[in-house]
This record gives C-alpha cells, sequence and structure tokens, in this order.
C-alpha cells in the first residue's frame, strides 16, 4: 500500500513528460484505466527489466486520495490461493471461539485503489478468471467454506508479463480491457538516461522525489479533472458506428471490444479535456484496446495494423452533434456501479478449440554444421491430438494433462493443512469433526458444543490433472529430410504443443543432426515460441541418436533440480536409427537405458514409414521404458480408428 513516508520512484521519472502524442503507450492506458475504471484493467506485456512494475508501483502514488487517504497497491502472488483472493471464514475464530466469520481476502483490500498482479500469466486460470469477473462487475461474491456473501471490489486489474515465459490463453486476454507491448529503449543516450536516473534515485530516494514533485502534483490534478469530466463526455451515434466500423473490419470475436474501446474513446476525451469524443479519441482507444483481440489462433503474435486502422477511420473528424434535446445519445461515462450486464457480452471461456496453424515454409538455408546440405520443410494444418500422460500420480501444478493430487478435482479424502497433497484453505468438515470427537472426554466436554482446536483441522484431499514439462527430442537428420517425411513430423510436433498449450504444460526442445545436439529451446512456459523453432527447424546429415538422448537426460536433471513437483514427459519423435560417431547403436542404447533407469516418463513417436520397416523406434521404446506411438497415431481420430479395428 502507498504511504507517504516512502518515496517511490515517481511516475513522471518513468514515463517523461507528454510529448506531442502524449505519454508513452504503458502510461497512458494506465491513466485512461484509472479515469475509468469499467475499460476492465490493462495487461502490460514485454521483456524482463523494461520498469513493468516500477511504472505501476509509482502509478499509486499520483492517484488522488480515497477519503483523504493514499490509494491502496496491493499486489497479488503467484502462489495465491483462492480462500486468499476472495476471503473465506477465519479459521482462528472458527476453530478457537466457534465462531464463522468472514475474514477479507485480497480482492477486498483492493476496493477503491489498484490490484496489480506480476507474472499473471503463470497464475492459475480460475483465478485469472476471478480477478476479471470482479474487475468487471465491481464487486466480489464469496460462496465457499459456510460463507455466502458478496461485497464491493471495485478496483483497477494491472497485469504485467513476460510473453517468453508462456502467454494467457485467447479467452482470458480477450478479458483484459487494454494491453499495451514494452521493450527496453535501443537508443544509447536514452538507456543511459534511465540508468542515470535509477542511480540517482538510489543515491537519494527522498531528493530525487522532491525533483518531479511538481510534476507529480500537476499529473494527479489533471487525473482528477479527467475524472469529474467522464460522466460528462458525449460519444455521438456518428462515433459509435465508427467504433463499430473499426471491430467489424478487424474482425473480432464479440462485443466486448466494441464496448471497451467506446469507454476507452470515452476517457481518452476526458483526459484531453473534450466533452465529446473525436476520431483521435477512437483511434488511441483502438490501437490499445484491439491488438490482443486479434490474436485468431494459439500461435499467433498480438498485432494491429495501423495501415488498415487509418483506412477506416479515415481522414475526415466526427461530424458534430445535433443540436436539440432529443438528439444524439446518452452520455457514455461511468456505467453505474453493480451494472455488469455490458460486460457479460460474449462471455464465453471454454478452452481453446483446436486450430489449425499457420501453413507456408520459411527459406531454406544452409547447414552450418558441415553435414548434408539441410532444408527446411512446411508445417501442415495442426489436428486433435491423442492425450499422452506420465504415469502415476503426481503433486504439480494443477493443469490437464496428468493426474494428481492438486487444489481442484473430486475429493478423494482428507488430511491435515501443510501435508503434501493438502489442498490449501478448503476445510474438510466431516473429517475435521471426526478428528475432533475422539478427544472431547480428553478435553473436559460433557455437553453443549464441540471443543474443537487447530490441530484438529482438515482440508479436503482432491485428485485432478497436473500440467508437466513436455520436452520434445526431435531428429532432424538426413533419414527425416525428406519433405514430406519432414513435414509430416512437424505437424505432428506442432499438434502436440497445441495440446501442450491447452493443457498448461512447460514445453523445451531439444533436436539433433549431423554429429552433434542442441537445446533450440530451454524449458519455458511459451509455447508460441517453441512452435516459432520448429517452424525455423532445418534438417540433414547423420543421426546423433545419442547425443540427443543424452542432451534431453542432462536437461531433464537441471529441470528436476529447480522444479522437482513438475514431472516431465520425454517425447523423442524418430525413426530410431544411429549413424553418427563409432558404435553409435550401442552408445543410444545405453543412453535410453540411463534414462530409463532415471525413472524419465517417455514415449516414442515412431516416424518410420514405407512397407519395409526396421522396427527401430519399437526397439528404443523397449530401452526407454516407453510408449511407442506410430506418427500416423498421434492424432485421437487415428487412435479411434485404430481402437475400432482391434475391437
Amino acid at each position: 500500500m502507498s504511504s507517504p513516508h516512502v518515496h517511490h520512484f515517481p511516475f513522471s521519472a518513468v514515463v517523461g513528460a507528454d510529448g506531442p502524442e502524449g505519454p508513452d503507450p504503458m502510461a497512458l492506458a494506465l491513466i485512461l484505466t484509472t479515469i475509468a475504471p469499467e475499460v476492465g484493467g490493462v495487461l502490460v506485456r514485454g521483456e524482463k527489466g523494461t520498469a513493468k512494475s516500477t511504472i505501476v508501483r509509482a502509478l499509486a502514488a499520483v492517484l488522488p486520495p480515497v477519503d483523504e487517504r493514499p490509494v491502496p497497491l496491493v499486489e497479488l502472488p503467484i502462489g495465491a490461493t483462492e480462500d486468499r483472493v476472495t476471503g473465506s471464514i477465519n479459521l482462528k475464530s472458527a476453530l478457537a471461539e466457534g465462531k464463522a466469520e468472514y475474514e477479507p481476502g485480497l480482492l477486498a483490500k483492493a476496493h477503491r485503489g489498484i490490484l496489480y498482479v506480476d507474472e499473471v500469466n503463470l497464475l492459475h486460470d480460475h483465478l485469472v478468471d476471478l480477478l476479471l469477473d470482479a474487475a468487471a462487475m465491481g464487486r466480489a461474491t464469496v460462496e465457499r467454506d459456510g460463507v455466502s456473501m458478496t461485497h464491493e471490489a471495485r478496483f483497477v486489474l494491472v497485469g504485467t508479463m513476460n510473453p517468453e515465459e508462456g502467454e494467457l490463453r485467447p479467452q482470458l486476454l480477450d478479458r483484459f480491457g487494454l494491453t499495451v507491448e514494452v521493450a527496453a529503449p535501443r537508443d544509447p543516450a536514452l538507456r543511459a538516461e534511465v540508468v542515470r536516473r535509477r542511480m540517482a534515485y538510489d543515491a537519494d530516494p527522498a531528493g530525487f522525489a522532491a525533483r518531479y514533485a511538481e510534476a507529480e502534483s500537476a499529473l494527479q490534478a489533471r487525473i482528477a479533472a479527467a475524472r469529474a469530466l467522464v460522466g460528462e463526455v458525449r460519444l455521438t451515434d456518428a462515433g459509435l458506428l465508427k467504433i463499430a466500423e473499426v471491430c467489424a473490419a478487424f474482425d473480432v470475436d464479440g462485443l466486448r471490444a466494441d464496448i471497451v474501446t467506446a469507454r476507452t474513446a470515452v476517457a481518452h476525451a476526458a483526459w484531453s479535456g473534450r466533452s465529446q469524443v473525436s476520431l483521435d479519441d477512437i483511434r488511441v482507444a483502438a490501437r490499445l484496446a484491439l491488438p490482443h483481440r486479434r490474436r485468431r489462433k494459439p500461435f499467433d503474435a498480438p498485432g494491429l495494423d495501423e495501415d488498415l486502422l487509418d483506412q477506416v477511420l479515415g481522414d475526415d473528424d466526427l461530424p458534430p452533434e445535433p443540436d436539440g434535446p432529443d438528439d444524439g445519445p446518452e452520455p457514455q461515462g461511468p456505467a453505474p456501479e453493480g451494472d455488469g450486464a455490458a460486460d457479460d457480452a460474449d462471455d464465453t471461456d471454454g478452452d481453446p478449440v483446436d486450430t489449425p496453424a499457420p501453413d507456408g515454409a520459411p527459406p531454406t538455408g544452409g547447414d552450418g554444421t558441415g553435414s548434408a546440405p539441410s532444408n527446411v520443410a512446411p508445417t501442415g494444418a495442426a489436428y486433435r491430438t491423442r492425450l499422452l500422460s506420465v504415469r502415476g500420480v503426481g503433486t504439480g501444478t494443477a493443469g490437464r494433462r496428468s493426474r494428481a493430487r492438486t487444489s481442484n478435482g473430486r475429493r478423494i479424502g482428507a488430511t491435515t493443512p501443510g501435508r503434501q497433497g493438502g489442498s490449501g484453505g478448503t476445510i474438510h468438515l466431516t473429517e475435521t469433526i471426526r478428528a475432533a470427537v475422539r478427544h472431547q472426554v480428553a478435553r473436559g466436554r460433557t455437553e453443549g458444543r464441540l471443543l474443537l482446536e487447530p490441530a484438529d483441522l482438515r482440508v479436503a484431499l482432491r485428485e485432478g490433472r497436473e500440467s508437466n514439462l513436455v520436452l520434445f527430442c526431435v531428429d532432424a537428420s538426413g533419414s527425416m529430410a525428406a519433405r514430406r517425411r519432414m513435414e509430416q513430423v512437424k505437424t505432428a510436433v506442432l499438434s502436440l504443443l497445441l495440446d501442450a498449450y491447452q493443457r498448461r504444460d512447460k514445453v523445451g526442445l531439444v533436436t539433433f543432426r549431423g554429429n552433434d545436439a542442441e537445446v533450440a529451446l530451454p524449458p519455458t512456459h511459451s509455447v508460441d515460441a517453441a512452435a516459432q523453432r520448429l517452424e525455423d527447424l532445418p534438417s540433414g546429415g547423420r543421426t546423433p541418436l545419442a547425443e540427443g538422448l543424452l542432451e534431453a537426460a542432462h536437461l531433464l536433471a537441471v529441470e528436476r533440480t529447480r522444479d522437482p513437483q513438475r514431472r516431465a514427459l520425454l517425447v523423442v519423435v524418430t525413426d530410431g536409427r544411429a549413424t553418427a560417431g563409432a558404435d553409435a547403436v550401442l552408445r543410444s542404447r545405453m543412453a535410453a537405458g540411463l534414462l530409463a533407469e532415471a525413472g524419465v516418463a517417455s514415449v516414442v513417436v515412431d516416424c518410420e514409414s514405407g512397407p519395409m520397416r526396421m522396427g527401430l523406434a519399437a526397439t528404443l521404446a523397449e530401452h526407454l521404458g516407453a510408449e511407442h506411438v506410430p506418427i500416423g497415431e498421434v492424432s485421437a481420430e487415428a487412435l479411434v480408428d485404430v481402437t475400432r479395428r482391434a475391437a
């Protein structure tokens, strides 16, 4: 929470003074959503080290005070549970005093302030949904642990993320009102100035803040004036029609884009001191509200065609509002508190559908390894794949792949809080009472209410699904280089990547060809990055199968140390041949044995084709202790056909 005794890095020092086009996009988006919180929050996307967190924290210090106190800035940690976010029954009061009292969560604490979620893309989907619902409706509803209540929760939601660590699902992206992309400046002089200001602040926070005090006061006054004006800003029929034309031209789904663009345009008009929305307001709003809604496929990058935007908007400004008391639409200021009808437009949030990946092949290039010339095969349309999973029951992060003890799913028993597999604050009432009953005599109870102590508490033990690390080890050697064959391989891997995207897995990519193997992509949540590496993957040369397996083993060992709870699934895509180096076949079998001894769950996708087959991939699967899947059976539909024939 902001405090007058803490010298935050000044907002004006981060974003600079207004230029001809106003403040930078991130600062402008944050300001507009504080002027009109119904816009729905801001998602800031950018590489690490771009002052995303610094700007958000500085924003709270320049917002007009609420009831003579600074605007609250509440930060939501990535590991937060649902009861921590929404609030739940106060366990201390319940167990020690027998009172069912509500303990407010972070949403209640953020009321009339800013709720900041760093690395929002790593937050579990159902929590992101919960935050977005509360931000849109202005209230939060709690229905859990015997508590049923609704409270106000009007706040500005700001999420930051590094796309390299994974994307939000398109359904969740759409529900953020605005989005901006940030990157570190490339101009050396500008970079030097950023470092100079940071060092000056670290040396003397109070003195540095004093240098920007006048600019901060002026910004605070301008925001307050815009808030007072926003309810008077009018959006004419012509302006509303132009917004609809823009959204239709960019082929966005649903009506949320139109609503957010209209609200943002109204906020920008108020920020500019105008009482009627202009074409410039619509242009600014579209740049902030539409890019993330242009993602047509899971692996598409957000973006906006500026030429198309200019073409739709045209050069002529909007016509003036007609005279007369009955002409023109009603004022388009903030929606009445608690009115969430408009926010429910197109409020679907199911799993992503199976969407084909973009076609086309990148240009061919040289090998660069001294092996035979390489080719870059195209990638076909992705398809729905069969479920590949890790055997047994894990305890990893909730997801949609392998069986695990998680915080959601079906209840299978109870355990004490803190024990492995316990699901946070979800109380198992029956087991709590049962644990307390056996101690009632020792506690001196003869009649009246049950005597409970904290040691009696039991929480639900649930079994659901976890996300995994799916490491692809892809053979890109000459035996795979036939164009149609490599296209089939890439399409299968792309389809499995799409499946990993839907199941919220972490992914990595190891490739081997020529005389060596390389980590094409270290484990990451960014399935988009893996898809791009796959698209550009060349092929050719000998087959260093042993090197590929050993590289995968090393990478998995490192990841096991970093994240011991996340189980791994190794997917080896090969025809099973080993032709690089002396004793290639023996070394590949030894490498497979090492992976099997380490207990690595594996799948071998057999790429061998044709009437005469050597069965080398099946042999490799035996040495790995892996599931053997012919490449033609990666598809879920193909698996159904095989099952029917077997029956």
